[in-house]
């Protein structure tokens, strides 16, 4: 099984790029269906978020744009449980239907943050999609109608997740070993 070093540990693959692309494909094929006749505003959460909202917006087949949002929960390798907005969203989406495309999904917390700043701005209605979802650490009830992948409350890198700002160049998702 191939190994990399992300700073100070080591990780190991447990979602290869394959895997990842066919998720993508399957959520973008039941977005399409869904979204059929509409033209949704695709929020994309960065940093990490930024390879799946690539890859999953190239898979769409209808029109579509995309903005950008950056929150912030994170401090290592754990959250800190504060949410904090960076940088916000611009555009009005007052009537629109919206889908929040984020990279991993684990304590519900910045999820349910940023539902409720959305909702203030009065869209029509909000749909997540999230390459990964940590069911077991889940600490409010969000309704995550796309989703790749659940996995176990492991440290993972790759695809667009970091490690202190490293390691989302790696094209697998990796977890750490212990």
């Amino acid at each position: 099984m191939k190994k990399v070093v992300v700073k100070d540990k080591t990780f190991k693959v447990c979602i290869s790029q394959e895997k990842i692309r066919e998720r993508v494909k399957a959520i973008a094929a039941d977005i399409s269906c869904d979204m059929a006749g509409k033209k949704p505003l695709l929020i994309a959460v960065l940093n990490g978020s930024f390879v799946f909202a690539a890859d999953l917006m190239r898979e769409l087949d209808f029109p579509c744009e995309i903005s950008f949002v950056r929150l912030s929960s994170y401090a290592g390798t754990a959250s800190t449980g504060k949410v904090r907005e960076l940088i916000g969203l611009s555009e009005s989406i007052e009537g629109r239907s919206v889908i929040v495309v984020e990279d991993i999904i684990d304590s519900g917390l910045t999820m349910q943050e940023m539902l409720t700043m959305l909702a203030e701005k009065k869209p029509a209605d909000v749909r997540i999609a999230s390459l990964l979802v940590k069911p077991d650490n889940l600490k409010v009830n969000l309704d995550i109608r796309y989703r790749c992948f659940d996995i176990p409350n492991d440290f993972i890198v790759g695809y667009g997740l970091d490690y202190d700002g490293e390691g989302r160049n790696l094209p697998d998702i990796y977890v750490v070993e212990e």
